[in-house]
């Protein structure tokens, strides 16, 4: 197996800063003892805890207006792969990637797959492309894919879901996540009823083209591209639309796709206890669908959403839930900033194991809300960087994953190979 980072450089920069790690650790595990929180089992689950790169997430993002690439931007699948193996040599805890189909254009699957084992990344979900036109025929997604008034167009969006399906099982995936940009602008401009009918109509198609051991993820989002409705517009209609699916449709819940002031934990309280929360994109958003670094604007509320899924792990509600990061880099290196949100991830999922549940709910039915508030704030409040970078140190990883990257100048380096990408007035990857 090839190290896109070599190791020896890995272990030089950790051997500088280990024993600091050391007193640190030592430090925080004396602090825990006195709460009777075992340091080394949270450093065991985090050294096993996965979230997924998006194979897009590696190149630039953008505006609406354009996008201003950097140096050595990947220009295929296979580039984008060698950037995610980066990220998880340094970072250690994302070792799938989600592919985007048809943006991911592959031609030889086996050596696709080949080439990505050689790294040590696997495929995670993989995910669909209906709210771009990809071809020249007259059939355009401008007014809805899956939910278009026209029967032609709805059976080519059906299509390439199916495609991406027969791609994903050739990459060893197990899910496909569906996203549409499907809605209208205006009042009046399409049925709000037969539009939902069409949408499950064609789910359904699709659905019956997942193998087995598959599931299928519904995506929500209140607006963008359309700003007047959009089909899958929140949370209950997911539900009720994975409902009427079957029970390989599960829920997706995308942080950025909220309107403001959404209470983001409770939605994902309601999907655990329904039996229908699936899956998770990552990022961080001010307004709506910012899709900025996961943890940049509210890490309070992404500890509060990792609480609930804690505590329901521990009541044995939920198991297999899929972790991905879906982030839009725009003015930052793409690696620097799916490090770091990795990193703001992890340490969320940490910080949650620090919480005592059987006291938050006896406070909870005692009717004590500021000792709830204040056994939540501890939590969140402690500095859990040391189990962190302790995980990684025992992993072969990079104690500063990010002071380690910039010492291999990886982006000059590969300028020099891969092709540079221009410009342009589009905004999407």
């Amino acid at each position: 197996m090839f190290k896109a980072v070599n190791l020896e450089i890995i272990n030089a920069e950790n051997e500088k800063i280990k024993n600091n790690l050391k007193f640190d650790y030592e430090y925080l595990q004396k602090k825990l003892e006195k709460k009777n929180i075992n340091i080394n089992e949270i450093k065991e689950k985090i050294k096993n805890f996965q979230v997924a790169l998006p194979t897009w997430g590696v190149g630039t993002g953008g505006t609406r207006f354009s996008r201003f690439p950097g140096i050595g931007e990947p220009q295929n699948i296979y580039e984008k792969i060698e950037d995610c193996a980066v990220i998880n040599d340094l970072a250690g805890i994302t070792q799938k990637v989600s592919p985007h189909f048809p943006w991911d254009n592959v031609n030889d699957f086996k050596e696709l797959k080949e080439f990505a084992d050689n790294f040590g990344i696997g495929f995670d979900v993989v995910n669909s492309n209906t709210f771009q036109d990809n071809s020249r025929d007259n059939l355009s997604f401008k007014y809805g894919s899956l939910t278009n008034s026209q029967q032609s167009i709805r059976e080519k969006a059906i299509q390439i879901n199916i495609e991406a399906i027969e791609s994903g099982k050739k990459l060893g995936s197990k899910g496909l996540t569906v996203w549409i940009g499907d809605g209208g602008n205006f009042p009046g401009q399409m049925s709000f009823s037969n539009s939902l009918d069409r949408y499950v109509d064609s789910m359904k198609k699709i659905y019956s083209s997942l193998p087995k051991d598959w599931l299928v993820y519904l995506e929500h989002k209140p607006y963008e591209p359309a700003f007047y409705s959009t089909v899958i517009s929140d949370w209950g209609t997911s539900y009720i639309c994975a409902q009427e699916l079957g029970d390989q449709a599960m829920c997706l819940v995308d942080l950025g796709h909220h309107l403001p002031n959404t209470n983001i934990e409770m939605i994902v309280s309601r999907l655990i206890d329904s039996k229908k929360l699936g899956g998770f994109h990552f990022n961080d958003s001010k307004f709506g669908d910012d899709d900025l670094d996961s943890g940049s604007i509210n890490p309070y509320e992404l500890f509060l959403i990792f609480n609930e899924l804690t505590i329901a792990s521990i009541k044995g509600k939920i198991k297999n839930i899929a972790y991905m990061i879906d982030q839009s880099h725009n003015v930052t290196d793409p690696i620097e900033s799916l490090i770091l949100s990795a990193n703001e991830i992890v340490s969320n999922y940490a910080k949650s194991l620090l919480v005592n549940y059987e006291q938050l709910e006896s406070y909870q039915d005692s009717n004590d809300p500021i000792k709830c508030m204040q056994i939540l704030k501890d939590a969140f409040k402690t500095d859990v960087s040391p189990i962190i970078e302790q995980a990684r140190l025992e992993n072969n990883n990079a104690i500063d994953p990010i002071s380690v990257y910039r010492s291999l100048n990886y982006k000059e380096k590969k300028s020099k190979i891969r092709k540079s990408s221009q410009g342009s007035s589009s905004g999407i990857v």
